[in-house]
């Protein structure tokens, strides 16, 4: 229990000596293609003046060349989803032969 409360104060420092341009966490995939490019979202500036977090779950359709044609918001605060959609129009997956549905959370974290 203790081991997990240090972690925890471990990862909160790490946070707090982010700088803004990262105050959005990289995309947490689970998928079956790999990420061959991504986007940091931009943290929403209202998200920011009340202290708004949170994790946008995206459901993502990839064409076989790996660009993104469509996603759509399965969960999330809708002040933070238009920042992850727009981040995930930038991914780029790894090429395939046919096209694939990826699952994706971004995790928005300020200060």
């Amino acid at each position: 229990m203790q081991r997990l409360f240090v972690i925890s104060i471990g990862l909160v420092l790490w946070g707090v000596t982010t700088d803004l341009a990262a105050l959005a966490q990289e995309a947490q995939v689970v998928a079956s293609r790999r990420i061959v490019a991504r986007a940091t979202p931009i943290y929403p500036d209202l998200a920011r003046k009340i202290n708004l977090e949170g994790t946008v779950k995206l459901r993502v359709k990839v064409a076989p060349n790996g660009i993104v044609k469509s996603v759509e918001a399965v969960g999330g605060n809708p002040v933070l989803v238009k920042a992850a959609e727009d981040s995930i129009y930038k991914f780029r997956w790894i090429p395939a032969q046919d096209e694939s549905v990826e699952l994706v959370e971004m995790k928005f974290q300020g200060h």
